[in-house]
């Protein structure tokens, strides 16, 4: 009796096209360095309707509306979000916070603006060259991933038990969030040109909408530091002067 041994290779892929029409959070930025904050692009999973500002997402002022609005009972899965300009039910911030000699520290907030939805164990993956030294995280768990062999430079986040792994639904306790330490390697570390920001974010699995490169916050240039200085100084002297004579 002749046995045969039949093999395959199956191969599976996720698009997010398929899965949802529109995208399904966005990133938004900012940093100590610069009091630009960069938002969500303007109608990343929708717009606002004209002339109906309740009818397809709730003020914030009117949080009590929510019910109202969605008329469907608490088994209604679709996304019923606050009035934003950006109209996504989860939205990720990444604020570069503090720059130490060897260190440098990341908060990273994640909100939920669907008041359709408690996100229970949720995750963040986070994709930035810097993850191979990340040296500490104060409220989320961390897991390193290598989707690309050796290189390690993304993380998947996620929330601590009975702590912050359950995100609630919009409101005051619409958010999480946690700080990042990671340690400078000098050959690589910069804040030019948006390096401190990540490359790719996803919530859930969901790929989020980045803002523009040309948008991020950037470093002043030594022109500008050396102007603002040089007025300073000059505001100084005559202030000196002008005391000088005064007091003669």
């Amino acid at each position: 009796m002749l046995l045969m041994t039949v093999t395959w290779n199956v191969t599976c892929t996720y698009s997010q096209f398929l899965a949802q029409k529109t995208p399904t959070c966005c990133v938004s930025l900012s940093s100590f360095y610069n009091d630009t904050i960069v938002p969500c692009p303007t109608c990343t999973c929708g717009c606002q309707k004209n002339g109906t500002q309740h009818g397809n997402c709730v003020d914030q002022d009117e949080p009590h509306l929510a019910s109202v609005v969605s008329g469907l009972g608490k088994n209604n899965y679709a996304p019923l979000v606050q009035c934003t300009s950006h109209m996504c039910p989860i939205r990720i911030h990444w604020h570069v916070k503090l720059n130490y000699k060897e260190y440098w520290r990341v908060k990273v907030t994640i909100t939920n603006f669907n008041y359709n939805m408690n996100y229970t164990q949720w995750n963040l993956v986070v994709q930035h060259p810097n993850f191979d030294n990340l040296t500490q995280l104060f409220s989320f768990h961390y897991k390193s991933l290598t989707p690309y062999g050796a290189i390690n430079d993304t993380a998947m986040l996620w929330g601590m038990k009975f702590y912050n792994d359950l995100l609630m639904q919009a409101g005051p306790l619409g958010n999480v969030q946690s700080e990042l330490l990671f340690r400078k390697d000098m050959s690589t570390f910069t804040f030019e040109k948006g390096w401190a920001f990540p490359h790719r974010v996803y919530f859930n699995g969901d790929n989020c909408v980045m803002p523009q490169p040309d948008s991020y916050p950037y470093m002043p240039n030594a022109g500008t530091v050396w102007k603002v200085s040089s007025l300073k100084l000059v505001m100084m002297l005559m202030l000196s002067t002008a005391f000088f004579f005064a007091t003669v």
